[in-house]
Formats: C-alpha cells, sequence, structure tokens
C-alpha cells in the first residue's frame, strides 16, 4: 500500500521547527512493509490544507497527517479533513475524561477551549494520547485509510507506537528489511559502475548509493512475508558485493568508522596513541565517542606549532628548517617521537596544510602526511585532499581512522 505523509504547521513552512515527523513515520512505516512516496508540508490554512489533503488522498492508499489537531484557532486539520469526507464531529466523552485528567494531573486549570481537542470524526478509531491532551484518530473512507496524529514528536511517536504501528501491521501482507553496507576509500561513481549490473536489474531487492564527505553508505532493501524471507533476498547481493569490493568495505551493519575502530582496538587490546596538527583533536574526538575507548586510548597531544612538535614529541629542529612541519619526514618523527613516550601498539600523527591560507606552490593547499610507528616499523602515507578546511580535516581524520582500521585487521 502506497502512503503519504503530510505535516501541517506554519512552523514547518518558517524553518522554526525540524520535521522529524516524517524522518520516523517514513522509517516505521517502510519496516511494516508501506511504500511512502510523497512528503507533503502546508501551513495552518484551511484552502491550501483542503487542497494539499485532497490530492494526497488522490493518489495515496493511506494519508497519515501530523499536527493541527490542538486547541487554538489555528489548529485544523480535523476540521478540514471531516468536512471534506463528509463526517460530522462529534464529541467524544472518553477523550474529554483523559484531556480533563491530565490537566488535573499537571495542577493546571483548564480552559474552555481545550474541549475542541475532545471532538472526534464520526466512526473514527480514536487513538488515546498517553502523554498530552490531542487524541488522533484512524478513519476508513472509501478503501482508504486516514491516520490524524498530534504533532509534538514524542506525543506522536508514542501513539504511533503504541496503537497506530498494531493496526496497520496487521493489515501489511509483507515487511521490508534493510541492510546498510558503508564504504572508505572509493568514489561514488565508480562503486555505481562496478555495481552497475545489479543497480540496472533491480527489483527486489533494490539498492541505492548514498555519499557523505568521502564515505559511501549502500542500503539493501528487500520486501518480504518474513523476515527470514527478506533475508534470504538481500543475503546473496549482499555476498556479491563483498566479492567485488570487499577490501573498500568497513562495515555491514551501518555502522560509522569510529565505531568500527574503536571496538576493532578494544575488542583486540591494541594500545594506541595520536599526534594531531592540522586536524587539532578532531581524530581523537571521533575515538572518544565510542565508550570503552579509555582502556586502549594512552592520550592523544595537539602539536600545532613548530615549538609543540619540538617539545612534545623530539621532532629534530633540523628535520623542520630543512622538510617543513608538512613534509613525510617531520610525520614520521613525530608518530617515532610519540612511540618512544608512549610505546603504544600503534602511534599515528597527521600534519598537513587545511587551508585556505598556509599553501606555496610546492605545498598546496589539501596536501597532508600520515604517520605511523608500530612495534616492526615507521612508515607514511601522502595525501592530496580537496575542498574547504572543515572538509580537509574531516577527510584527514576519516583517512586515519582507515589506516588505523587496516592495520588493526594484521592483529
Amino acid at each position: 500500500m502506497n502512503c503519504s505523509i503530510l505535516s501541517v504547521g506554519t512552523e514547518l513552512l518558517m524553518g522554526q521547527t525540524i520535521n522529524s515527523n516524517t524522518f520516523f513515520l517514513s522509517r516505521k512505516l517502510n519496516e511494516l512493509g508501506y511504500n511512502v512516496l510523497y512528503h507533503f508540508s502546508v501551513g495552518d490554512n484551511p484552502d491550501r490544507l483542503e487542497n494539499i489533503f485532497k490530492t494526497a488522498l488522490d493518489i495515496s492508499d493511506i494519508v497519515i497527517t501530523t499536527g493541527g489537531l490542538g486547541p487554538t484557532q489555528d489548529d485544523l486539520t480535523k476540521e478540514i479533513i471531516s468536512r471534506f469526507i463528509g463526517k460530522e464531529l462529534k464529541l467524544n466523552e472518553d477523550s474529554l475524561k483523559k484531556i480533563k485528567y491530565y490537566f488535573e494531573k499537571i495542577n493546571r486549570e483548564m480552559t474552555d477551549n481545550n474541549i475542541k481537542q475532545a471532538f472526534i470524526p464520526e466512526g473514527a478509531i480514536v487513538l488515546p494520547n498517553d502523554i498530552g491532551t490531542a487524541p488522533g484518530f484512524i478513519l476508513n473512507e472509501n478503501e482508504k485509510i486516514i491516520i490524524c496524529l498530534p504533532g509534538p514528536p514524542r506525543e506522536m511517536n508514542l501513539m504511533f507506537q503504541n496503537y497506530v504501528k498494531p493496526y496497520l501491521a496487521e493489515k501489511s501482507k509483507y515487511i521490508i528489511k534493510s541492510d546498510i553496507i558503508k564504504f572508505f576509500g572509493i568514489g561514488e561513481s565508480k562503486l555505481e559502475w562496478i555495481l552497475q549490473d545489479l543497480i540496472s536489474n533491480q527489483t527486489n531487492p533494490t539498492l541505492a548509493t548514498y555519499a557523505n564527505e568521502g564515505e559511501l553508505s549502500l542500503r539493501i532493501t528487500a520486501r518480504g512475508k518474513s523476515l527470514e524471507e527478506a533475508e534470504k533476498l538481500i543475503n546473496p547481493i549482499k555476498q556479491e558485493i563483498k566479492k567485488r569490493l570487499d577490501k573498500f568495505i568497513y562495515s555491514y551493519n551501518n555502522q560509522s568508522l569510529e565505531e568500527v575502530v574503536g571496538d576493532m582496538l578494544i575488542r583486540k587490546n591494541v594500545s594506541i596513541s595520536l599526534a594531531e596538527s592540522c586536524t587539532g583533536g578532531l581524530l581523537v574526538s571521533k575515538l572518544t565517542s565510542i565508550p570503552g575507548i579509555s582502556s586502549v586510548l594512552d592520550r592523544a597531544i595537539v602539536t600545532y606549532s613548530n615549538r609543540a612538535k619540538i617539545d612534545e614529541l623530539g621532532v629534530k629542529r633540523e628535520t623542520l628548517e630543512k622538510y617543513g612541519a608538512v613534509s613525510k619526514e617531520t610525520a614520521m618523527e613525530m608518530a617515532e617521537g610519540l612511540k618512544d613516550i608512549t610505546g603504544s601498539k600503534i602511534c599515528l600523527s597527521i600534519t598537513g596544510i587545511a587551508g585556505p591560507t598556509g599553501a606555496t606552490s610546492k605545498k598546496p593547499v589539501g596536501l597532508v602526511y600520515i604517520g605511523v610507528s608500530t612495534d616492526e616499523k615507521t612508515f607514511y602515507y601522502k595525501y592530496n585532499f580537496n575542498g574547504s578546511r572543515n572538509k580537509i580535516r574531516n577527510y584527514s581524520a576519516m583517512t586515519a581512522l582507515n589506516i588505523i582500521r587496516k592495520i588493526i585487521e594484521k592483529y
């Protein structure tokens, strides 16, 4: 069955409120096996609301609205919908009792305009609001399903989970299962080219790629009558993708790169220390977001100036004078100095030119060296990144995480 989500509220159109309801509902409806085809947003205007509701109802089997069920004069959703489908609004005594009890519980006087919220279209299924005042409702009209939910996200989420989800689950013949594979070190166009036959011939499962500053996500989505059936459809595609692109894959279950690296460090008990220059602590910030990382992360030093590199890491003054702070020699001496101080199994350094200033003809913006010192050897990587200062810093940190991941795989 095809769905449209209609979000009501002028504040959404003015950018005063983020529409998290649409994100939540789309995800939950897809999990239940429903296709979300359209998102609509409309302000608190009766004519525009009626017109867009008519459009949504014409093109959808299910229309879910959020917002416009409150006590004020501009809360018009159920009034407009009831009038459009020819249903009379009738006072629902149970809803009124719950609204009165809500105000008693919070020790506030209930004004008369709150009674408006207890009026429900004739023949509708009432959806109780367990943490607010405005009830929702479900209408079945001419083989269409209309579901009206309150606008506040906490109220809407709970109402959907407790009452709408069971209702829709009974009507759905399918479930939808999605697996997300994460890649690093490959561009979106190359990824699509390698998988072009799978993408061109997709039916069930379907494949979709998403890019985010160097890392890529590939979503595999299957529809089945059970979770097991959907997984059987996904697994062969997953194995084929692994065969073609395994060296670029860092997660098969939608984990972030820092989650994967942090988990690997902890699980294999590999100690690590970091020395950052151009990234200014961005790398360690990513790693310290992982619970339990303190068991393996010894320290991280931001050595932004040449003096800091000399004082904190023992980089030779002659190295800096001869090769500069952004060089393979300095990157390796930073990593080796950190190794001498900490004895960590992996010591990694980052030095580069994030821009927009500081470049020369021989050292452009985006030039980054990453040095690594392990128990076996010291080595380096050279990169030329493009983009803004923040993009270069972030991509440097992400690349460093990927280097760490590949090193840990050998432990």
